[in-house]
């Protein structure tokens, strides 16, 4: 079905074309956005002033010797109404136009009899010819299969949808000029890596054929951020792509942007006070309240945000003292929630941290710093001074998730080597997301870096 409306679609642009109208010009003389012309529309239409609107068209009434458009550009709808007595070749629209053509339509700005603003065109002008029927002619675009491989497709049919990429810019701008008032530099690290570091997570690899080498692509920013402390910045920031060989659900993509922040001469605790600062502003620019509503649940992010101990919060959930217990403790307690499948050679860490997600995370649904996990799940962090078994990490956590993490970094490159180490033999053990041991860095810590902290999101 959808080949023969599009061959109907292609004979009319056949026809336009045999008529010398040229179907897909590069310019247009739009004079106003459809949002302009309805903000002013009482002073236009008492000037019976002409204006050019440019759109697509989303609806399409043929009323004989009326034709009636509802027309659409990135600000707002219109209704065009094009008369038989006022249009030139008014035959030829009537029989080639097609919902989904991109349409420039001049006149004066009028209400009709119903009360609806319309402009009553005097010329019409085809700006590109669609030549497939939009999803709402045929079967909607309720698969959300179609509507995530086809973005475009689901941004067509839902406008509101637009509002989202208005707040993730919102978000990025916020963030970036809350880090470079406060003395951030912003920088730019590479993205293909011999190693990938920084995170537990399994890199894509592809090959540089000039060097006939494999690199991979970065997986954080975290290592190479961490050389320019060496080099000597003090505060340096990073927004950009990275990229994790991983499942899809909800909350993980192939690649993403990630922003990574250092500030040398600073711990985790003062960089807490900073990060909600921060969140909080952002959360403010991006949404316009500190409030907002996670799964019906409203979220209060201009409270002052808990400190919540991990332990603790391990220990209520599960009943296990992260403390005393073994690895057999934790693997038997996570077999009896039935997650005996997401074992299979995980590491204590890993196992810990998979507890933790299935009992306790989702019931974390009011902005709060998630705090000083054991050193098995943060391979990058400095131990705790009071206990060496844990280290000084906060997350960010909300919604029932987590929304970055940041801590104070380990600049020990004895002890960092030893890490590395640990995570080597997992990698040996098949923990393909384990970390690789990474000698050019260990070698920049050897020439020493500052005390330091980092977050990320």
């Amino acid at each position: 079905m959808i080949e023969d409306l599009r061959n109907e679609r292609l004979k009319k642009l056949e026809k336009l074309v045999s008529l010398g109208y040229e179907v897909f010009p590069a310019s247009t003389k739009r004079t106003a956005t459809v949002a302009e012309v309805l903000k002013g529309f009482q002073k236009l239409a008492r000037g019976r002033k002409k204006v050019s609107v440019v759109g697509r068209i989303m609806g399409m009434r043929n009323q004989g010797s009326l034709i009636f458009l509802d027309l659409r550009d990135a600000t707002e709808t219109i209704q065009i109404v094009a008369k038989k007595n006022e249009i030139r070749d008014f035959s030829v629209f009537q029989n080639n136009l097609d919902i989904g053509d991109f349409l420039e339509a001049t006149g004066q700005p009028f209400v009709t009899k119903r009360g609806e603003k319309s402009i009553e065109a005097k010329s019409l002008n085809i700006l590109s010819k669609s030549l497939r029927p939009l999803p709402s002619q045929w079967h909607g675009l309720e698969d959300t299969e179609i509507r995530f491989r086809k973005r475009y497709l689901d941004l067509l049919m839902r406008p509101e949808l637009r509002s989202l990429f208005e707040a993730k810019m919102r978000f990025w701008a916020t963030t970036r000029a809350h880090l470079v008032e406060h003395g951030f530099i912003e920088v730019e690290t590479p993205v293909l890596e011999s190693v990938p570091g920084g995170a537990e997570a399994e890199p894509f690899v592809t090959h540089h054929n000039a060097l006939d080498q494999d690199f991979y692509l970065r997986i954080s920013l975290e290592l190479p951020l961490k050389r320019l402390m060496v080099g000597g910045f003090e505060k340096v920031f990073e927004i950009g792509r990275i990229f994790r060989n991983e499942g899809i659900d909800a909350e993980h993509l192939q690649d993403y942007t990630q922003m990574e922040l250092y500030w040398a001469y600073q711990d985790y605790a003062g960089l807490m006070a900073f990060i909600e600062k921060l969140v909080k502003r952002v959360v403010k620019s991006t949404t316009g309240s500190f409030t907002t509503i996670s799964q019906g649940k409203k979220i209060n992010w201009g409270r002052k945000w808990p400190r919540l101990e991990y332990y603790d919060l391990f220990k209520k959930g599960t009943g296990i003292n992260l403390h005393t217990a073994s690895e057999k403790d934790l693997r038997e307690k996570a077999e009896k929630l039935g997650l005996s499948a997401l074992l299979h050679r995980a590491s204590k860490g890993r196992i810990v941290d998979l507890l933790f997600k299935h009992t306790v995370r989702q019931e974390l649904t009011q902005p709060a710093f998630l705090v000083n996990p054991p050193v098995e799940i943060e391979p990058l962090a400095k131990r705790m001074r009071k206990d060496q078994g844990r280290v000084e990490r906060f997350q960010v956590v909300g919604c029932g998730t987590e929304l970055g993490k940041g801590f104070s970094e380990l600049n020990d490159p004895l002890d960092q080597r030893k890490r590395f180490e640990e995570q080597m033999k997992l990698r040996a053990a098949g923990d393909k997301e384990a970390q690789m041991l990474d000698e050019d860095f260990l070698e920049a810590l050897e020439y020493g870096m500052p005390p330091a902290s980092g977050f990320g999101v």
